[in-house]
């Protein structure tokens, strides 16, 4: 007896199938014109060129950016806990992403391009679209991209074709995944996968996932053995001190402990310094550097405190001054004209500037970020007591006041730093 046949079921439509390519691309270019069609974009690409179009980024711009200097990309890798797992990167994902004609691309936390390797044809090509080392890709530089959209959205993400937002990458196809350091759960940079569209496949941000995940879990191993080995080196130390006392690493992950009881982690100031340090969690500390570590020693019923005002005086362009007020007296030092524009950037910043942001501040130029770093570390010989880092700013439980001259027009007159230009219009006496 016949049967008839089963029809098979229908396959999910496929998101980056053509007809789909072509729907994503009508949608942007109604998006650019003010309007909406029915059949729009997936949600994390709608959110995506939202965010862009407020930006102001150019659609049809080349991908060009400036790229930082050699010496910047060589700071940032060595600055980066990534530059500890690029084998593993390597291992993982740089070989696949040779056979099928992509490349593997690693960034800062900016969007900064650090490392890229993969297909030789697909990396010649790559600089077409200023997809190299020190270039920038975030989203409010070159539009909606994997890199910079899963920095944007803290997740992973596949960006195909159309979706970008910058016509001249309608031709790529990418994946990228965040990648963050397990001691703090800073995001630390982005995984990315990257080549022709015609190379896309499914599949790839999974394998882009995983190899983040295996990165971030091989960051873990190393903290564990990092804590096991200053462990064996605060043992012998506690077993001779009395009084309450602990060994934390430089995250204030917990080693050992003696005359209190354990915690996970201890809260840290973000410029650890040896020396009398108020922690808000003990109170008055006296912190000795260890390998690796801090050994941290309670002072129980000290009087002292930390430094609670630091007062920026602006008034006299030829006595540039900061006071830095403590417990028991005020310490004063003349500041040279550019040290007294980095405090101004940061008093009207207390959240917090990147060498980036201070280098736009003073320069105009975002890219300056090595001259910043060694007149902020000039400075920190001095007042690093009160100055904090990642991103640099003055401590949170620090006070600031700044002095104005008379006239706004006075404060810092020879100064051409944009931060300075635009207080002139705008600051009042004190």
């Amino acid at each position: 007896m016949e049967t008839s046949p089963v029809a098979a079921p229908r396959p999910a439509a496929d998101p980056y199938a053509a007809v789909t390519t072509r729907l994503v691309h009508r949608a942007r270019e109604a998006r650019l014109a003010g309007e909406r069609t029915t059949a729009g974009p997936r949600a994390e690409i709608d959110a995506s060129w939202d965010r862009v179009l407020r930006s102001g980024v150019d659609p049809e711009r080349s991908a060009q950016s400036r790229l930082l200097a050699t010496a910047e990309i060589e700071h940032r890798r060595r600055s980066t806990p990534l530059g500890e797992v690029m084998p593993l990167l390597r291992d993982g994902l740089a070989g696949i992403a040779d056979a099928v004609r992509q490349i593997m691309v690693v960034t800062d936390d900016e969007g900064r391009v650090l490392w890229r390797q993969g297909n030789t044809a697909v990396m010649h090509r790559a600089k077409d679209i200023c997809l190299e080392e020190g270039a920038a890709w975030s989203e409010s530089a070159t539009g909606t991209n994997a890199i910079g959209t899963a920095l944007a959205i803290r997740a992973p993400i596949q960006v195909h074709s159309a979706e970008h937002f910058v016509r001249s990458l309608h031709s790529w196809t990418c994946a990228a995944a965040p990648v963050r350091d397990p001691r703090d759960g800073r995001l630390i940079g982005v995984l990315d996968m990257s080549g022709p569209a015609s190379t896309f496949h499914p599949t790839t941000l999974a394998l882009v996932g995983s190899v983040a995940a295996l990165a971030e879990g091989e960051l873990r191993n190393r903290h564990l053995t990092a804590i096991e080995r200053l462990r064996s080196v605060a043992a012998p130390i506690l077993c001779r001190l009395g009084g309450r006392a602990l060994v934390v690493d430089s995250h204030g992950w917990l080693a050992a402990v003696s005359g209190m009881p354990p915690v996970d982690r201890l809260p840290l100031p973000k410029a650890m310094r040896p020396g009398r340090v108020w922690l808000a969690s003990l109170g008055m500390c006296r912190v000795e550097p260890l390998p690796g570590g801090w050994l941290v020693q309670v002072a129980d019923g000290s009087p002292d405190g930390p430094p609670r005002r630091v007062v920026l005086d602006l008034s006299r362009e030829r006595r540039l001054t900061v006071h830095v007020a403590g417990p028991v007296d005020t310490v004063s030092r003349r500041l040279s004209p550019r040290h007294a524009e980095l405090l101004y950037a940061l008093a009207l910043h207390r959240e917090g500037r990147t060498a980036a942001e201070l280098a736009q501040d003073l320069f105009g130029d975002p890219t300056r970020t090595v001259t910043v770093r060694a007149e902020i570390s000039r400075i920190r010989r001095h007042l690093a007591e009160v100055l904090a880092h990642r991103p640099y700013r003055f401590g949170e439980d620090v006070e600031v006041e700044v002095i104005h001259p008379e006239l706004p027009a006075d404060l810092l007159p020879r100064s051409t730093a944009p931060v300075v230009l635009r207080a002139r219009t705008s600051v009042s006496p004190a």
